[in-house]
């Protein structure tokens, strides 16, 4: 069970130093209070899982500063405590909204017993309203990769998810970042918590700490109640930080703490809690850069980068660029609804979408086929559904061949052609003939092959190759 904020509640000083102690050797945050007026004052903040409460306190009894709480909508579970055995104090607690009641002397087991029993109801409770906003997220279908790079980062993410260790992922924007966190959490020991995906760029600055840390009741103006941090609702689980290059600085000290410490301050409160977060994190900056600039610090970016995963950009791993159009076509046919047909592609569309460099990566590649998906008549989807800019790609492809002068036999011509597209394409990718290979769809020999035939003196037509 993970750790809980706990406030021992008694007038006589040693029962409570007792109870506290053995509650502090169970990994628990312990306050203790003599009265039921600083009692209030203490669970006034929100921020308290369970109040161990003696029913006879001075001037207000335990009872009362339960139904008292109650009123105030404080969402603190009470256990009282009495040494005065009756079944009508065990009832009248009951009704004011006690989860549990017991005898002193406090037996250990049994107390230990109790509050595991109340703090897993409290924690299925604020798992429950987790699961319910993230219940989407987590039943994302899983794509397999073709390209070797990909195969690559699967390797290594299947390698780190088994530790503890912090994670960075880096990568452009839309290359599907978010996808690789969730892979690592869903072969971690923790795949059966919480993932907790946060994008610390698209949260206001003033309310940041908040967020992350949570906050007491009266913490500021406006905090009405209290609220638990991202990190308390990952407690046992992952979160994900993305865009962690968008942190403020100051944030980013009190991140270091939480991964040095293992603990969270909510806002308004002087007590730590302690968190079992498995932390993950992702950037399309370049953060050695920024520790250089003085934009993030660096004793955080050596935390962060403990082990590094970089995720290639669409362009560089046009292997899996065909079966990823399937895959997106047929996952936006179950979501668009559109009675199990699934969309088709002219002639000419695949060619482009593969030879397409894609600046936008995968989240382009959605955003595209989603468009296209809705214009297509009868679910055929022709190059007149596609952005101007894959169209201008295509033509400009097509006009370049057309510019050839060939001349000779059909199957000179042919050559001619083939050889002028593989040498454009070389030339492209920046002489980088395996990428080349690549773009084209075939295989790296094949392309050293039909090269070495034009440079063969023997090669038929070879002073026709270009």
């Amino acid at each position: 069970m993970a750790a809980l904020q706990l406030l021992v509640i008694d007038d006589e000083p040693a029962i409570r130093q007792v109870v506290a102690s053995q509650l502090r050797k169970a990994g628990h945050t312990v306050e203790q209070a003599g009265d039921a007026e600083t009692a209030f004052e203490r669970l006034s903040k929100g921020d308290v899982d369970i109040a161990l409460s003696d029913i006879k306190l001075p001037n207000m009894s335990g009872i009362e500063l339960l139904r008292q709480a109650r009123t105030a909508n404080i969402d603190t579970a009470f256990i009282m405590m009495t040494a005065f055995a009756s079944v009508d104090t065990a009832i009248e607690a009951i009704k004011a909204g006690a989860a549990d009641y017991m005898i002193k002397p406090l037996n250990h087991d049994e107390l230990m017993h109790r509050l595991n029993k109340v703090g897993d109801l409290r924690g299925l409770r604020a798992e429950n309203r987790v699961l319910r906003r993230l219940v989407l997220g987590a039943n994302q279908e899983v794509f397999g990769f073709n390209s070797p790079a990909m195969r690559e980062m699967e390797h290594m993410a299947a390698k780190v998810a088994r530790t503890n260790s912090t994670v960075l992922v880096t990568g452009e924007s839309g290359t599907g970042k978010g996808v690789v966190a969730r892979l690592i959490h869903q072969q971690s020991p923790r795949a059966e918590s919480n993932f907790i995906p946060v994008n610390c760029g698209a949260i206001p600055e003033n309310l940041v700490e908040s967020e992350f840390f949570g906050h007491t009741k009266g913490a500021f103006t406006g905090a009405d109640k209290v609220r638990k941090g991202l990190f308390q609702e990952a407690d046992g689980g992952t979160i994900f930080l993305d865009e962690i290059g968008e942190l403020p600085l100051s944030l980013q000290v009190k991140l270091l703490h939480v991964i040095e410490e293992k603990a969270v301050r909510p806002v308004g409160s002087e007590q730590p809690r302690p968190v079992d977060v498995r932390i993950l994190a992702a950037t399309n900056r370049d953060l050695k850069e920024m520790v250089d600039a003085g934009t993030f610090r660096e004793d955080l970016y050596f935390r962060l980068t403990v082990f590094h995963i970089n995720v290639p950009p669409l362009r560089d791993r046009r292997q899996d660029l065909a079966a990823l159009v399937k895959f997106v076509m047929q996952r936006n046919t179950k979501r668009m609804g559109s009675d199990g047909e699934e969309a088709t592609l002219a002639p000419g569309v695949e060619e482009a979408l593969v030879n397409y460099d894609w600046p936008g990566n995968v989240r382009e590649l959605e955003n595209v086929l989603d468009r296209a998906m809705i214009m297509a008549e009868d679910g055929f989807i022709t190059m007149e559904d596609l952005p101007a800019s894959i169209n201008k790609s295509a033509s400009h492809l097509s006009s370049a061949d057309i510019d050839l002068h060939l001349s000779g036999t059909l199957r000179e011509q042919v050559r001619q052609f083939e050889i002028a597209l593989i040498k454009r394409t070389i030339e492209e990718s920046g002489g980088d003939r395996k990428a080349a290979a690549q773009k084209l769809r075939i295989g790296l020999s094949s392309l050293y092959r039909k090269l070495e035939e034009c440079d063969d003196p023997k090669a038929e037509a070879n002073e026709k190759c270009g």
